[in-house]
């Protein structure tokens, strides 16, 4: 079991997602046989489900891996926005890069080489959506550049905020994740405390956080 949701809830889900056809069926298949760790099945569809409805123009992704989640988001968008994605992995860039020139989307789809924090200091620009799937033990720290570089209007999408259900749960916890599950219970408290954000914590796949700002109260006349 995940941690976050019972064994058969899981696989019942996932049975209701149908397969992924060409670009995507491919890149899933390299990841299980090299295991390189991806958005799980219901993640994935549950960011193309976000992309569809906000129509993002311009989206920036905090962790390239081999380029799936950029070109998930490219094909929700029918390759009508630009993504800028970060990576540090050298391995993961060679590799990404590949896929994305294989498929024709080097027009789209932007690597920024570095460290993320690094890059996000220096980032300016507005985004329409932001997808954080990097650095586990760092999302808090990434938060205040994230809300600076996101639209009003925009989204904020976090991967993976209940780690294997261990920020939930102290029965979980090992050890040695001590840090990471103190970082990401600090991110998901300053999402929901914030008085000028709404978060909802999705207990679906490894946990997904969303977050948008609140509208601003319009003024009335007296």
């Amino acid at each position: 079991m995940s941690g976050i949701t019972y064994d058969y809830m899981e696989q019942y889900l996932r049975k209701l997602i149908p397969s992924n056809t060409s670009i995507l069926e491919e890149l899933e298949n390299f990841a299980l046989e090299n295991r390189v760790p991806i958005v799980q099945k219901e993640t994935a569809k549950f960011l193309e489900l976000m992309v569809t409805m906000n129509r993002p123009s311009r989206i920036l992704e905090l962790g390239t891996a081999i380029g799936y989640s950029a070109i998930l988001m490219n094909q929700a968008m029918g390759g009508n926005c630009q993504i800028t994605t970060i990576e540090r992995d050298e391995k993961m860039i060679d590799l990404a890069t590949a896929n994305i020139e294989k498929y024709g989307l080097q027009n789209k789809i932007t690597i920024l080489q570095g460290d993320c924090l690094e890059v996000l200091e220096n980032l300016r620009g507005e985004y329409d959506m932001i997808f954080i799937d990097a650095g586990k033990g760092h999302y808090n720290h990434f938060l205040p550049h994230c809300l600076r570089l996101l639209k009003k209007q925009g989204v904020l999408i976090a991967d993976n905020v209940l780690f294997r259900g261990m920020v939930a749960s102290k029965e979980l916890a090992t050890r040695r994740k001590v840090t990471i599950i103190k970082r990401m219970k600090s991110y998901l408290e300053l999402v929901s405390s914030n008085d000028e954000l709404i978060t909802s914590v999705i207990p679906m796949g490894d946990g997904i956080s969303v977050t948008v700002r609140k509208c601003a109260e319009s003024s009335k006349e007296e």
